[in-house]
């Protein structure tokens, strides 16, 4: 079990509840995305995605980017046993969507690059290390089905 000290709690849950969902997920998703354009096997039903400024305009990423947040949200407030939070979405992603583990990561990345452009100097080293350690301790209990 992850241990968590209260300036990692109270900061993961400040950066969500000032974090612009609409705008953050979109851009996140879209980042990852372009940077790494294999990822978006995953998304063939999703339409155009040819270039960066066709997935940045595509209404089907911005709302699965927000879907995204909206998931990441539960673990927020599950803090403690983000395993059984994402148990389910962990068998869907593994098991009927075959999606590579390491793609939750990529994720992750853009999404702690997006929020630190967001957040500018408030994002300190601090910050980010309790934001990338609940994202690292979210992929791993996506990624648990894998194994």
């Amino acid at each position: 079990m992850v241990q968590w000290t209260d300036f990692e709690r109270a900061t993961i849950q400040d950066i969500f509840s000032k974090m612009d969902y609409e705008t953050v997920g979109p851009a996140a998703l879209s980042r990852c995305l372009v940077v790494y354009p294999w990822t978006q096997r995953y998304f063939g039903n999703f339409g155009n995605l040819y270039n960066a400024a066709a997935i940045m305009g595509n209404p089907l990423v911005a709302k699965h980017g927000q879907t995204i947040l909206y998931s990441l949200e539960r673990g927020v407030k599950n803090m403690d046993n983000l395993k059984d939070t994402y148990a389910k979405l962990s068998v869907l992603h593994s098991e009927k969507l075959r999606v590579d583990p390491d793609n939750f990561k990529l994720l992750t990345d853009c999404l702690t690059i997006v929020v630190a452009a967001q957040m500018g100097k408030t994002f300190t080293g601090e910050v980010q290390a309790a934001l990338q350690k609940f994202l690292a301790v979210v992929v791993s209990a996506l990624g648990r089905q894998y194994h």
